[in-house]
């Protein structure tokens, strides 16, 4: 009787060790899961106010990258590409 009593506690006690990492793996992974939420967020809110702040997106950059390159193969003159880019630029 008291090898099973012991085989009892024995049983008990690997069982409350496993619960206790289940919970630290949990936690561990809630907390993962919390710092991508604000790696999100702070990207988010990086790309928001990078274009608030210079000004140019993707789409800004590409048609002042086309001028250029029409401006330094002669297509535009200097008043040509100086006047469109004001206007990409919205002056």
């Amino acid at each position: 009787m008291r090898g099973r009593g012991l085989m009892l506690v024995a049983g008990m006690k690997m069982g409350q060790q496993k619960a206790a990492g289940q919970a630290q793996a949990q936690a561990k992974q809630q907390a993962a899961v919390e710092q991508a939420k604000q790696q999100g967020a702070a990207e988010a809110i990086q790309k928001q106010a990078a274009p608030a702040a210079g000004g140019m997106d993707d789409a800004t950059m590409a048609q002042l990258q086309k001028l250029a390159e029409l401006h330094s193969s002669g297509i535009l003159s200097d008043e040509e590409f100086t006047a469109a880019k004001k206007k990409v630029l919205g002056m």
